[in-house]
C-alpha cells in the first residue's frame, strides 16, 4: 500500500516542467535535499555519510533568510531537511521550518527522532508536510547496536512519535508522520515487531527499505546483502495494513539491489533536483560529495540562481547526459526511479500511438 510513491517516484505530476526540459529549456529544480547539520547525535553501523565525517558545521540562519525567498521565487516547490547530519541539532530549526513555508516551499525532515520533543513538534508540524523517522531496531538491544545509541533512546523516539501524533490529531495537522527501517541482517527478526509498534501508536506508515551503498562511505558492512531471502516478509507485513496505516515494503527496491541492472545509459534526472551540504555547497549529486565535477557552487557566495544558471553547472549536467558510467552510480540512488522514467521519455518504444 505506497499511496506516496516512496517506492517510485511522482515525477510525471509535473508534465510542465518535464515538457521544457523535453524542449531543451533550462529549469529549475523541483527538489532539494539540505543539510543543515554536519553533526549527528548517533553513530548508526549503516551510515551512508560517514566520510563526512560528522562536523559540527550548521548552515547560517541569517544566509538561509537571503536564500530561501530567492528559492521560492525561483519555482522550487520542496526542501528536504536531512542529509549528512540530524537536521534537529540545528538551534534555529523551527525558525528555518516557518521561514522555508513561508517561503513558499513545501517542508520535509527525515530524522532519528530522539530530539522530536513534544515542545518542537508542537512548533513545527503544522509547517511540515511530512516527518519519517529512522528506527532500525523494534528492541533497545537492537536499536542500539545498529544506530550507535543508547538502548533507552528508542524508548524516547516512541514517546516522541506519539506525542506529535497527539498534537497532529489534536490540532488536525495535516503532517504525515512515518518511520522508516533499513534491513538489515541485525534486524530482520523484529520487522513484524516494530510494525506492530507503528501501528499501535498511530503513524501513518512503516517503510522497510533495502541497503544502498554510497560510493564513498567508509563502512562495507552490508555490502553484500542480498535481499531474495527477506522478499516473503512482504506478505507477512501485508497483514497490518489498514484505512489509516501503510506498510510500504520497498520490494522493487530490494529487487533492483539484488539484480544491480539499469534501464538507462546515463544520467538525466540532475536538472530536477539538488543536494545542498552543510557548508553551503551546491551539489548535482549526493552519490559523489566531494567530486568537483558535482560541485556547483556555495550559497554563501553566489545566489542559488547564479549558481544554477552558472557554466560550471551547465557543464556538469551536459557531461552526465552524455558521458557519466551510470553502471558505477550507487545502486538504488535518490533519483534512480525518476531516471528510468526520463529515459524511457527519450528513447520511447516502437508503436507508441497505440496507447
Amino acid at each position: 500500500m505506497d499511496k506516496y510513491k516512496i517506492d517510485s517516484h511522482k515525477l510525471m505530476y509535473h508534465i510542465p516542467r518535464v515538457n521544457d526540459w523535453l524542449n531543451g529549456n533550462s529549469i529549475s529544480p523541483i527538489y532539494l535535499e539540505m543539510s543543515l547539520s554536519g553533526a549527528c547525535n548517533h553513530r548508526c553501523t549503516f551510515c551512508a555519510l560517514d566520510f563526512m565525517e560528522y562536523r559540527k558545521r550548521y548552515l547560517d540562519f541569517g544566509m538561509l533568510k537571503e536564500r530561501l525567498p530567492e528559492i521560492g521565487k525561483l519555482g522550487i516547490k520542496s526542501i528536504m531537511y536531512a542529509g549528512e547530519g540530524e537536521p534537529l541539532l540545528h538551534k534555529q530549526i523551527s525558525d528555518i521550518i516557518k521561514f522555508t513555508k513561508e517561503s513558499g516551499i513545501d517542508v520535509a525532515i527525515t530524522t532519528n527522532g530522539a530530539l522530536l520533543k513534544k515542545s518542537l513538534a508542537e512548533k513545527i508540524l503544522n509547517d511540515v508536510e511530512w516527518i519519517k523517522v529512522s528506527i532500525n531496531g523494534a528492541t533497545g538491544e537492537t536499536y542500539a547496536k545498529i544506530h550507535g545509541a543508547r538502548a533507552s533512546d528508542l524508548d524516547k523516539v516512541i514517546k516522541n512519535l506519539s506525542d506529535a501524533i497527539e498534537i497532529k490529531d489534536k490540532k488536525g495537522y495535516k503532517c504525515t508522520l512515518g518511520m522508516q527501517m533499513l534491513l538489515l541482517p541485525e534486524n530482520r527478526h523484529e520487522v513484524l515487531l516494530l510494525a506492530e509498534i507503528a501501528r499501535n501508536i498511530g503513524v501513518d506508515y512503516l517503510v522497510i527499505k533495502p541497503h544502498s551503498q554510497h560510493l564513498l562511505s567508509k563502512t562495507t558492512k552490508y555490502q553484500g546483502i542480498n535481499y531474495s531471502k527477506y522478499l516473503h516478509l512482504s506478505d507477512e507485513l501485508s497483514k497490518f495494513n489498514s484505512k489509516d496505516f501503510s506498510i510500504i515494503f520497498r520490494i522493487d527496491a530490494m529487487r533492483k539491489w539484488d539484480e544491480g541492472l539499469r534501464n538507462y545509459k546515463y544520467c538525466l534526472a540532475l536538472p530536477f533536483w539538488s543536494y545542498i551540504d552543510a557548508g553551503g555547497n551546491v551539489w548535482g549529486c549526493s552519490a559523489y560529495l566531494g567530486d568537483e565535477r558535482f560541485r556547483y557552487g556555495n550559497i554563501y557566495d553566489s545566489s542559488f540562481q547564479d549558481i544554477w544558471e552558472g557554466e560550471k553547472r551547465a557543464k556538469s549536467v551536459g557531461w552526465a547526459e552524455k558521458e557519466l558510467n551510470t553502471n558505477q552510480c550507487r545502486v538504488n540512488c535518490r533519483m534512480d526511479e525518476i531516471n528510468r522514467y526520463l529515459w524511457e521519455l527519450k528513447h520511447p518504444p516502437q508503436h507508441i500511438n497505440f496507447i
